[in-house]
């Protein structure tokens, strides 16, 4: 790290040799948006979007928090471009005493609280409203994160200061001023750190493992106690992923959000954000997941993880959320003024957020305060502009978005209409600049959609336009109610085979591969919970919670009860995502079966029920063996991985007597087995034939396989029932059970899954 004196010497060159280099990488961002240098390299240049604003100001310190600014520059309001900028000389601000990192925040006036020079820190001179006729919500009292900051010093509630009043508006708040504790923006020296060769393999040949940074080693006795829980400790993982088979890890938010206050109350749900989908700013990587508090730490410390991950040959995606920020909604459903102001809203509230019609509250398809507005131009901008930053300056290689049907809105006052082939939308901006990934693999990035909302038109399962995948909520609902509901939910077998082969009722299309076929995810049961629980144990006590929400429907059993049953069930749960055309996607802790005492709502839950643990049961490790086996035979054959649908001749269905199944055997709602053939060596694969059986019966049932060519035989990979549980239930090549290959039956438990293959 430079010392002071150093960083004073190199401030004028070399920090603005970098961020001009940053900034060449992000090349959309048209305006160069935020703080950077002058061409002279000499001056720090603040730039800031306003189209309402009448006067801003930046603010600027010497030190994070709990000190005034030493320099306030009002900046100059371009009215063609509505930016408003001003540059300070690096001499100025080292004899103002900044002679480090430059600390800074924005004050803005506009209509509904217009400047007057009588103005100082904490008064109302020039207050009109606190929210007029036309939306807007200024307030000079409240400072302002800068939109495009690529860090921020500290979340507004922290264990120094606790009281987020200081953020509000309304009568009793509006007049406080919040800069000497408000989150600052960072202008630093970036270090040089590579992010190492991008992985360019195809998304069909991906999976998927979704996890908190967090969560991933805070419990893991094998890293160092000082980077348990951070980006530098999930560097140390990769090897682990590696060896799980994963080729891609999706990280839970990592884009700042308020979490700090998670630690001061370790035993309470009071302030807890473990998921962290509320997001304070979108290109500042989260500081809290940093052993590296300094300034430039976080993103530093952020691309050594993705470099680490990078060098295993695995992809790193983010989960974004782009549809609602930090700054929420009202504080009460009948009081306009009381607000929370900490960025957006203070500087444009109308330009970043959807506004009811009479631009009084938030308009809200989200459930959690207000909708982003997706639709105006600006907005997007930051959305395609931060993007493209966690793409070429962080190294991401995809991203997950949270209720993604949001960023197909076409409204911008007071509606929700979804749209997937206006121009306009934010969903056909993205891929349209930040170019997809090929089919067949190369250079891109991989889109995810979390396909709906809440409300009106928003639930888009198979809705969205090419360039983009989505999580197939279909896929789960339907193999966990046939599943767990034998008896109550009817799931015929045509259903089944219509999840298994890709969901080409959904995603005709596209491709099978845009299918991401999940089970669990974060939101909601893991793995084990969802064959060990009937339904959500949420009230319960600190560390499994308590928590509110979550489903109510969850198409979840508890076998009866018996232990033994419910890991055979999670065993054919897993396989037949291994075994599914898509890309298949699992929640990290799933390989040992991690359970959650059946919350399925733990977004609060900043514990150890939450965090992943690596000292294993003999059936957990039993389990791991399994999953490790299945993942390896997804990878070994490429016909389990389509790049398109399955001709009709490389997919074959069969009854469990070993007939074709006609249409009457596939839409009865009394038939709960069937099994599939899938051609390998038409698709690439080294074996010819590959045979999945299913029986979602509750008692055994007689699978025929279908008789092969003479020299040919049938060879069990794995059965997963009871009998077989052991770390070798599912067989190493070379090591499969010869079966023969006459066309023999092969009697199957009840709720069991037998996999063949055939050479």
């Amino acid at each position: 790290m430079l010392s002071t004196a150093a960083f004073t010497r190199v401030l004028p060159a070399l920090a603005c040799f970098l961020f001009l280099a940053l900034r060449t990488e992000a090349a959309i961002d048209a305006y160069g948006l935020g703080a950077s240098c002058d061409s002279t390299q000499s001056n720090v240049v603040f730039r800031v979007y306003s189209a309402r604003a009448t006067r801003i100001e930046v603010d600027l310190y010497a030190s994070p928090m709990g000190s005034p600014e030493v320099l306030r520059v009002p900046l100059t309001a371009n009215t063609s471009t509505n930016i408003f900028s001003g540059s300070v000389p690096v001499a100025t601000l080292q004899a103002a005493g900044i002679t480090g990192p430059v600390y800074y925040g924005y004050r803005a006036w506009g209509p509904n609280w217009p400047f007057l020079t009588s103005w100082t820190k904490g008064s109302s001179a020039g207050f009109i409203s606190d929210v007029d006729a036309q939306g807007n919500r200024f307030n000079p009292n409240k400072l302002l994160i800068d939109p495009y900051a690529h860090e921020i010093s500290h979340d507004p509630v922290n264990a120094t200061w606790t009281d987020g009043t200081v953020y509000a508006s309304g009568a009793s708040y509006r007049n406080v001023d919040s800069g000497n504790m408000a989150p600052k923006s960072i202008l630093w020296v970036p270090a040089s750190q590579s992010v190492g060769t991008k992985p360019t393999r195809a998304q069909k040949d991906d999976i998927i493992y979704e996890v908190s940074v967090r969560g991933l080693t805070k419990n893991d006795s094998s890293v160092p106690i000082a980077v348990q829980g951070t980006y530098a400790g999930a560097a140390l993982k990769a090897s682990y992923l590696a060896s799980l088979g994963i080729t891609a890890v999706e990280f839970l938010p990592v884009q700042e959000t308020q979490n700090d206050s998670n630690d001061n109350t370790p035993n309470s749900t009071a302030g807890q954000n473990y998921w962290g989908y509320s997001t304070l700013n979108y290109f500042a990587p989260d500081r809290r997941y940093s052993s590296n508090k300094a300034p430039g730490g976080p993103t530093s410390e952020f691309q050594a993880m993705v470099k680490a991950f990078h060098d295993q040959g695995i992809k790193v995606y983010i989960d974004v959320v782009y549809n609602h920020t930090a700054e929420g909604g009202a504080w009460s459903a009948n009081d306009a003024t009381t607000y929370s102001i900490f960025s957006w809203r203070g500087l444009d509230n109308p330009t970043y957020y959807e506004l009811t019609s009479d631009m009084q509250f938030s308009y809200d398809n989200t459930g959690v305060g207000g909708n982003y507005n997706t639709y105006n131009t600006v907005a997007q901008n930051l959305i395609v502009d931060s993007l493209a930053y966690w793409r070429d300056t962080m190294g991401v290689d995809g991203f997950r978005f949270d209720l993604a049907s949001v960023l197909g809105n076409t409204c911008t006052v007071s509606c929700f209409n979804f749209s997937n082939n206006d121009s306009n939308t934010a969903i056909s901006r993205i891929p349209r600049e930040l170019s997809p990934r090929p089919a067949a693999g190369g250079t891109g990035i991989d889109l995810y959609a979390e396909p709906w909302a809440i409300g009106g038109n928003s639930y888009q399962l198979g809705g969205f336009p090419a360039g983009w995948s989505e999580w197939n909520g279909s896929y789960r609902d339907t193999v966990r109610q046939a599943q767990n509901d034998l008896g109550v939910a009817t799931i015929t077998t045509g259903q089944l085979a219509t999840r298994f082969a890709g969901s080409s009722d959904l995603f005709g299309s596209r491709n099978p591969w845009n299918s991401t076929n999940l089970l669990v995810v974060h939101d909601g049961f893991t793995l084990n919970d969802l064959y060990s629980c009937n339904g959500p144990n949420n009230s319960q006590a600190w560390p499994y919670g308590p928590s509110d929400g979550g489903s109510t429907t969850n198409y979840s059993w508890d076998q009866g009860g018996a232990a033994a049953d419910q890991r055979a069930a999670a065993r054919v749960g897993f396989a037949l995502l291994m075994l599914s055309a898509g890309t298949p996607l699992m929640t990290g802790g799933d390989e040992y079966l991690r359970s959650l005492h059946c919350n399925n709502n733990a977004y609060d839950v900043d514990s150890i029920a939450n965090w992943l643990n690596y000292s294993w049961t003999s059936d957990q490790s039993n389990f791991n063996a399994f999953v490790k086996g299945m993942i390896a035979f997804r990878q070994a054959h490429a016909a389990l991985r389509p790049l398109n649908f399955y001709p009709s001749a490389q997919l074959l269905w069969w009854t469990p007597a070993g007939a074709t199944p006609d249409a009457t055997y596939f839409n009865s709602g009394s038939n709960h087995a069937i099994a599939y053939q899938i051609n390998g060596s038409a698709l690439g694969d080294s074996y010819s034939f590959i045979y999945v059986a299913y029986n979602g019966w509750s008692g055994n049932v007689n699978f025929v396989p279908p008789s092969l060519g003479k020299g040919t035989n049938w060879y069990r990979v794995t059965d997963t029932c009871g009998w077989a549980e052991g770390p070798g239930q599912v067989r190493a090549p070379g090591a499969e059970d010869s079966l023969g290959g006459q066309g023999s039956a092969y009697q199957l438990c009840g709720r069991g899954l037998l996999l063949l293959i055939a050479k």
